[in-house]
């Protein structure tokens, strides 16, 4: 268990979050917050000098297509097989209750 966590420091942040806390579970929590600490300052620990940073642990690669221009489709052939057009635009029932 960590020596830097003592059982006040955690009725002291069970305090400040307004936690109620038992005896026991503060004896609980002072142990299983100390492995964490400790876990943490193992980690800290180590030599990462020559370790590049990286955001993911696996080299990503773009996926995507590259835009490129083509013909798109005829807005009028388009229009002419929707049920309903209206100002050169598709025409679609109102809804919730509002009105043209």
């Amino acid at each position: 268990m960590s020596d830097r966590l003592t059982r006040d420091d955690v009725a002291k942040v069970a305090h400040l979050a307004r936690l109620e806390l038992t005896d026991a579970e503060l004896d609980t929590y002072t142990e299983q917050l100390g492995a964490v600490l400790d876990h943490a300052a193992d980690v800290a620990a180590l030599d990462l000098a020559d370790v590049p940073p990286t955001a993911h642990p696996l080299p990503l690669v773009n996926v995507l297509r590259d835009d490129v221009v083509a013909a798109c489709l005829d807005r009028e052939e388009v229009l002419a097989q929707a049920p309903a057009v209206e100002d050169g635009r598709f025409r679609v029932p109102a809804i919730l209750g509002e009105e043209p």
